[in-house]
């Protein structure tokens, strides 16, 4: 403290010689001549000096940076005040019509402050809350108090002793007089309903009891609903379909599963050959992989593929870029990382940008047939479904073989029938005979 160093410069300055001190050295001055030298040191040890408490730096919390085409959010709060966080810990998350943005602390403190409600709209710059850098958490709330020693009950009064009633009567003595006019005679009120029981939010509720609940659309699905609408009202949309033999690349992947995922750390799974063989597909018809941009139609020579993924937000389409230079371990490498992404909600708005052609599979759902509703400005969607056994005619004889069907929703403004279906012909042919694409017939 200040103090401390104001006193050993006191001692320095009587050390030297110097009589004359500074005002605020004068009570250690007069220790200084009460006391012998021997004992000096000792008294000022003793003594306890006023210390000015340091002052713990507050941190106020921005917005984080928005992604290019994302200006505003809904901010929706873990932490609450007084609660400690840690360096880089996510207090709070920005739901956008995209993707979901993380609110992270800056350092070590505890949340003394929100400057937004859970809920509210933010966008850049917006001041969300304030951390104390310095403070600890609140301390543990005391243990209940041990409930009261329930008293003793109290000993049964003991029955009185029945009233001497003397001796039963011998008659039944006059009946009393009947009353000269009918009695009146007024029926008790109903009882009233009673109201319905109040359930409060995470009760069971009683059997037979009808509610209804309003909840507050997320900006992903509002955004979600959107496009969808967008979609239908936008393009000229048509269904075509087919169904595929799993037979030989059911019977590929079990031959080879325990082996691939020894090498490449992934499961072998049938993803892979539909990305791969629409890749083929899309390649072999350009239209397909093509776009409508005012008047003029958008061709390209690389291959993007969205995959559709449902997460607990809401519907999202990664997407995995140059799916025509890739073997099937790689496609199923970055099928796997997005899907981490995916689950852990840390998908980045460049994951999901872009994309020529979108595949969704309804089959892990159980959806045996669908059609799939195209993804703007894309031009068609591949949708799988389950894999059933089912009776089939080959070579003249009926076989149980496992069966998909498969649907290509289109773009009629730009996609003709006859490639839509011979695309979806040449996604059948790879995927029953994954030997087509190893020779590049």
């Amino acid at each position: 403290g200040s103090s401390g160093i104001n006193a050993e410069y006191g001692v320095g300055l009587l050390r030297t010689g110097v009589s004359k001190c500074v005002r605020p050295l004068s009570s250690t001055e007069r220790v200084l001549r009460k006391f012998p030298k021997q004992d000096q040191t000792h008294r000022l040890l003793r003594r306890h000096y006023r210390v000015t408490p340091l002052l713990f730096d507050i941190k106020t919390i921005e917005t984080p940076t928005f992604p290019d085409s994302v200006t505003e959010g809904d901010i929706m709060w873990i932490k609450e005040v007084g609660d400690a966080v840690e360096e880089d810990e996510v207090i709070g998350e920005i739901e956008t019509d995209k993707t979901t943005l993380p609110v992270q602390s800056p350092a070590a403190g505890v949340l003394t402050e929100l400057l937004v409600a859970d809920g509210d709209t933010i966008s850049k710059g917006t001041l969300l809350a304030k951390i104390d850098l310095g403070a600890t958490g609140d301390a543990p709330a005391a243990p209940a108090a041990a409930p009261a020693a329930a008293p003793e009950p109290a000993p049964a009064a003991e029955p009185a002793p029945a009233a001497d009633l003397g001796p039963a009567p011998t008659s039944l003595g006059a009946p009393p007089p009947m009353p000269s006019a009918p009695l009146s005679v007024t029926p008790p009120p109903l009882p009233k309903a009673a109201p319905p029981p109040v359930v409060a939010p995470g009760d069971p509720k009683p059997p037979g009891l009808r509610t209804e609940n309003a909840v507050k659309m997320s900006r992903m699905r509002l955004r979600i609903a959107e496009r969808l609408k967008e979609a239908q009202n936008t393009a000229a949309m048509l269904t075509t379909f087919n169904e595929i033999d799993m037979t030989n690349i059911m019977a590929l992947r079990g031959k080879f599963k325990d082996d691939f995922l020894k090498k490449h750390g992934v499961k072998l799974g049938f993803m892979s050959a539909f990305l791969k063989a629409s890749a083929t597909g899309l390649k072999e018809m350009p239209e397909v992989n093509a776009f409508i941009d005012g008047k003029e139609i958008i061709y390209r020579d690389y291959v993007d593929i969205s995959v559709a993924v449902a997460t607990p937000k809401g519907l999202v389409v990664p997407v995995l870029r140059n799916v025509e230079t890739m073997s099937y371990a790689d496609i199923e490498l970055g099928l796997n990382e997005l899907g981490k992404k995916a689950r852990e909600g840390n998908l980045a708005i460049e994951d999901m940008d872009g994309g020529t052609f979108t595949v969704s599979n309804g089959g892990v759902f159980g959806s045996m047939f669908g059609t799939p509703i195209i993804n703007l400005p894309q031009s068609a969607i591949l949708g799988m479904h389950a894999i059933q056994q089912r009776p089939v005619a080959l070579n003249g004889n009926v076989v149980i073989r496992p069966m998909m069907y498969i649907a290509l929703t289109y773009d009629h403004r730009l996609i003709d029938g006859r490639e839509a279906v011979t695309f979806l012909k040449r996604v059948k042919s790879a995927v029953e005979d994954p030997a087509l694409l190893l020779l590049d017939i």
